[in-house]
């Protein structure tokens, strides 16, 4: 057994401590005030994400590697979301998997034939159907009543969503008998070493360091401001995460329990945590109204910040030397890589056996 500290409870450092915590004695430094989720953008970048799982719709923005450990980590959440899932509840509670849909207007099917474009030139993956299905008014009518009819829609099959506000709790409730140090901000970490900001340390046979951009200066990593708009519209019917392509903005529409639309797209290079700006709140939800006809009656829920902790090429990174391992740079793609690159840092620490001999599900 190791004596193994983290710093960090946002996606990542939950995932660790549930992953560790049952054959390890795990200690884990959050200055939040508990695990419970949080809505006003001062907590992990994790709580304020959509929770999309679209490795297909991100080769628009990203590489193929990403794709790939998306691909992996689909299969993961699925093992995951089961492991987590309460007696008498179905994971599908935490994850659902019926698929994303690519969205455009008339006006803007030229944009839209050049994303595609972009998706189909991409690199195969192993084992994986990367086309976009174009779907009539018919088909788009059956899958989304709710959606404008005049749309061009294509459908992402295999794609998903992951709740977050649902699974960050879950992960730690699961975890065992892990230390929670909740109200602790780690000042630095190093090998077999975690330090406080009130000047005290802990030592332990490996450190891990988690914390987003709290891993300055050890590390180069930027925030980037993301904002998002939660609507209640119970009256609204969305099975499926949607995306609106278009010239300007990415926008994205994702359902949520209880009646709930998540709305976003904005990435703004700037560490500005202040509230959701006019424009950005003005632009998201016009866009969404355009999509969805119905949201015009929905309430606005409440609007919300954050930031993505991202490195200078907005490509992971896991760093592992004696006694300290690092993941970090997870920029927009956190839901979608997580259990990829914990299983990867794991491997590399001797805590895990490599990706290549595991066989999962998926």
């Amino acid at each position: 057994m190791a004596c193994i500290g983290i710093a960090g409870a946002g996606l990542l450092g939950r995932l660790l401590a549930w992953h560790l915590g049952r054959e390890h004695a795990v200690t884990v430094f959050d200055p939040a005030s508990g695990p419970q989720a949080r809505s006003d953008g001062q907590g992990a970048a994790a709580f304020t994400a959509a929770g999309m799982l679209s490795p297909l719709a991100e080769l628009d923005n990203s590489g193929p590697a990403i794709a790939a450990l998306g691909w992996r980590s689909m299969g993961l959440w699925q093992e995951i979301t089961r492991a987590l899932a309460q007696p008498g509840t179905a994971a599908g509670e935490l994850l659902r998997m019926r698929g994303s849909l690519l969205v455009a207007h008339g006006s803007d099917l030229g944009a839209a034939q050049r994303v595609l474009a972009r998706l189909a030139q991409a690199p195969s993956l192993a084992g994986v159907s990367r086309e976009p299905q174009p779907l009539d008014r018919a088909a788009l009518a059956a899958l989304e009543p709710a959606l404008d009819a005049r749309l061009h829609a294509w459908l992402l099959p295999g794609e998903g969503q992951i709740l977050p506000l649902q699974v960050l709790p879950a992960l730690c409730a699961a975890a065992g008998p892990v230390r929670w140090r909740w109200g602790c901000t780690v000042a630095a970490v190093r090998p077999g070493r975690i330090e406080l900001d009130d000047g005290s340390a802990q030592h332990f046979d490996l450190a891990i360091d988690v914390r987003g951009t709290g891993a300055r200066p050890d590390l180069p990593v930027r925030g980037v401001r993301g904002e998002v708009l939660w609507l209640h519209a119970p009256g609204v019917t969305l099975q499926r995460p949607v995306r609106l392509l278009h010239p300007r903005h990415r926008v994205y529409i994702v359902p949520r329990p209880c009646g709930h639309i998540v709305i976003g797209a904005s990435e703004i290079e700037s560490e500005d945590r202040s509230p959701v700006s006019l424009r950005s709140a003005v632009e998201l939800m016009a866009a969404a109204h355009s999509v969805l006809p119905e949201l015009a009656e929905a309430r606005i829920a409440h609007l919300e910040t954050n930031l993505r902790p991202a490195l200078p090429d907005n490509e992971p990174r896991i760093d592992h030397a004696t006694g300290l391992l690092r993941i970090n740079g997870l920029y927009r793609h956190g839901w979608l890589l997580a259990p990829a690159l914990v299983q990867d840092a794991l491997a590399q620490a001797g805590l895990a056996a490599p990706a290549s001999e595991i066989t999962h599900a998926y």
